[in-house]
């Protein structure tokens, strides 16, 4: 499944029911794109987990791809980035970005 760039609060329900329904569709692993993320709080780091949470108890597998790298900085904060089994999306090649 791919998420939309925004993915909030106000967002949530809705992906929660797109996330239930491709976990409904399928049989094997679940891979969610986050790729085009641009707009997101920390109620995505809830939704996949929920959606994990999901994944697993139907004995699926799950994983996250193309995380923006703000992604993965919350996932670590709240201590879930390894469950989450985030894959971090291409470095950024911008040349104001600090080293």
């Amino acid at each position: 499944m791919k998420l939309p760039d925004s993915a909030t609060l106000a967002d949530a329900p809705a992906l929660l029911a797109q996330l239930t329904r491709a976990l409904a569709g399928g049989n094997g692993p679940l891979q969610v794109d986050a790729g085009a993320l641009q707009n997101f709080d920390t109620s995505a780091v809830a939704l996949l987990m929920q959606a994990r949470r999901l994944a697993l108890a139907e004995g699926r597998s799950f994983s996250v791809a193309g995380a923006p790298a703000k992604l993965v900085e919350l996932a670590r904060l709240y201590g879930v980035e390894d469950l989450l089994s985030l894959s971090p999306s291409a470095p950024s090649t911008r040349s104001d970005v600090a080293a």
